[in-house]
């Protein structure tokens, strides 16, 4: 599948998650005021994905939009907001939950290390090359705008969470959460208030140099082989014993 195409099922697979998350009002899966969704290519290039509350949009990145969930959501708005140099938004779609009015936008990155300079993204560094016989991501995650909102129906239990689809295994994280998923995700979380007041998050990511994808083709093509040989061995001697029964019975 061209690379292309396969990083637009990334985007719509990631937004028809989140909407259907939504939908379901929570009872599948914790829900988030803000997640930064990542998905990273060897070659630098990401899919982001972005899935926020409007009013966590507003005070943690300064969003000119309105936070009254009776307003109309702007989504030209949220496409300048997104997009720049080196980073187009795919898709932009909203929905409705806790009172509140939620965004969800897909954005293809051509740089990872370039997304810091996107007003949407300018809280964090980001850092990614190969170091000897690894690649090594880093992300800091540093001050927010803190805008002032009002009152907005937050409880004081509401969070955010960061997660990284990558291209191949992790020998090395240092993530709070200390955990994977499948050998190449991670994730994790930060209390919004937390996130509001700027408590950093650094992040550094080692990744193999081979991609999960051709570890498995490589994996596939050596069973394929290693089958072929093996039924190779089986017709050869299929074939060695009828010759030695058909030697037999001319010589009997």
């Amino acid at each position: 599948m061209p690379a292309g195409r396969w990083r637009a099922v990334l985007v719509i697979a990631g937004l028809v998650a989140a909407i259907t998350t939504a939908a379901c009002g929570g009872v599948l899966t914790k829900q988030y005021e803000y997640e930064e969704e990542i998905y990273l290519f060897l070659d630098g290039t990401a899919t982001v994905n972005v899935n926020a509350s409007v009013a966590a949009l507003v005070a943690l990145r300064g969003a000119d939009l309105r936070v009254d969930p009776r307003a109309r959501v702007d989504r030209r708005r949220v496409r300048e907001f997104f997009e720049g140099q080196g980073a187009r938004v795919t898709q932009v779609s909203l929905s409705r939950r806790h009172g509140r009015r939620y965004v969800h936008v897909g954005i293809d990155v051509d740089d990872i290390r370039t997304l810091q300079r996107l007003p949407a993204f300018s809280w964090s560094t980001y850092r990614f090359a190969r170091e000897g016989n690894v690649f090594v991501y880093k992300q800091s995650v540093g001050k927010a705008a803190d805008k002032a909102i009002g009152d907005v129906g937050w409880t004081g239990d509401e969070a955010v969470r960061f997660k990284m689809h990558l291209p191949s295994q992790i020998p090395f994280h240092n993530a709070p959460s200390r955990r994977t998923e499948r050998g190449n995700i991670l994730e994790w979380e930060q209390p919004l208030s937390e996130r509001l007041h700027g408590v950093p998050i650094d992040v550094q990511v080692n990744l193999e140099p081979e991609t999960i994808l051709y570890t498995t083709l490589l994996l596939f093509g050596a069973t394929i082989v290693a089958a072929a040989v093996t039924f190779g061995v089986v017709i050869w001697w299929v074939w060695r014993r009828g010759r030695e029964s058909e030697e037999l019975t001319t010589s009997s």
